[in-house]
């Protein structure tokens, strides 16, 4: 590039070339002019020639920076191509791998959205089963709000579980004592300890007002709520259901919730122990499972007593079919031996028959034909 007047041109612009050539003619024009008139000197021809000789070789030189230019240019413009080129290849790679990237993304974007959906579906299923759920406990509160309810669902409970445990035969459900009281299940233990009752029948009033008590003074008046309902339920079911003579001297009050026995005997342990004092054993499902296990056993074990003498009767007789049977055996032992005796014998009397009849085959009736010549005596 090149300033003139302020204003930028490139070497080989038609700007630069053209005053090069018309001052190269204008002194070529005055050169001529001037030995035309024959009054040039011949300092002033060889400065015009050498001046001449500048301008041709200044033209020379524009000439050949103008190829240089010209060059430089085309250079250039092959570098830009090669540049344009290249940056327009890194920039497809750039969008091919922007196209993969975003296509990877949105394949794992799917992805993770049918995962989402997937875990919505199973969110929904679980409000929906939790919903149900719902609906249930508060059919269950609604059944153990109501007294009678509350009453045939511990009694339910506890036949479910009686029934699992016992012999068809070993109890007795809605059982009417001689006092004339009805009894939830009565185990038919044998004597001692006898039949025990089992009530299914809880007063859980007293425990919703404590699971429902919010200040210490709530706390305070359900606790001595639950304590006074434990104690006369207790009264009640040893007055009710142990009978003298008719009776085991105990009796079982079950509880149809784990979490009304674990209230019980971690805070009210002293009720427990008016139980026990009483004979009332307090049981929840899981212990009464253990409880009438064990009465299983005792059950188990009564009925093998009451066999025994039946079992030793028929060992007896068992031994006495023994006995006669080894003398029978004896008998058809003497038997065997006679009949082995007598085929002994019979043996003997054919083998001498047999050797009777061989001799009797083997004799010469000849010899007992022939003349028999008298001897003459001498």
């Amino acid at each position: 590039m090149i300033t003139l007047f302020g204003q930028a041109y490139s070497w080989n612009a038609p700007e630069i070339f053209l005053p090069g050539g018309a001052i190269l003619f204008i002194f070529g024009l005055l050169l001529m002019v001037l030995r035309a008139s024959g009054r040039v000197s011949p300092l002033l021809m060889q400065e015009m020639s050498w001046l001449s000789q500048r301008v041709q070789g200044l033209s020379e030189g524009q000439e050949r920076l103008a190829g240089g230019l010209h060059h430089v240019s085309e250079a250039q413009s092959l570098s830009q191509t090669a540049m344009i080129q290249l940056m327009e290849n890194r920039l497809a790679e750039v969008q091919r791998f922007m196209g993969e990237s975003l296509q990877g993304s949105s394949m794992r974007t799917a992805r993770s959205l049918g995962d989402l959906q997937q875990r919505l579906e199973t969110i929904d299923k679980a409000q929906a089963n939790i919903e149900k759920l719902s609906g249930n406990v508060l059919s269950l509160q609604d059944i153990l709000s109501n007294k009678q309810a509350r009453g045939a669902f511990g009694e339910i409970q506890l036949h479910e579980i009686v029934a699992k445990a016992l012999p068809s035969d070993g109890y007795t459900m809605q059982a009417t004592l001689s006092n004339g009281r009805r009894v939830d299940c009565l185990i038919h233990l044998p004597n001692p300890p006898g039949p025990l009752a089992i009530d299914a029948k809880f007063p859980l009033e007293a425990y919703e007002a404590l699971r429902r008590a919010e200040t210490p003074r709530q706390v305070q008046d359900a606790n001595t709520l639950l304590r006074n309902a434990v104690r006369a339920h207790i009264r009640a079911i040893s007055d009710k259901y142990i009978i003298e003579g008719e009776t085991a001297d105990g009796a079982i009050l079950f509880l149809p919730s784990e979490a009304v026995y674990a209230e019980l005997h971690a805070n009210f342990p002293e009720v427990v122990r008016e139980g026990f004092a009483a004979k009332v054993w307090i049981v929840s499902p899981t212990t009464c499972m253990a409880t009438l296990h064990t009465m299983r056993a005792i059950l188990k074990d009564a009925r093998l007593r009451e066999q025994t003498g039946a079992i030793r009767k028929e060992l007896g007789e068992l031994s006495k079919d023994i006995d006669r049977l080894s003398d029978r055996v004896s008998n058809l032992d003497r038997h065997f031996g006679q009949a082995a005796r007598d085929v002994e014998e019979i043996r003997i009397s054919a083998d001498k028959a047999g050797k009777r009849a061989r001799r009797l085959d083997n004799f010469d009736f000849e010899e007992l034909a022939a003349p028999i010549v008298p001897r003459v005596a001498e």
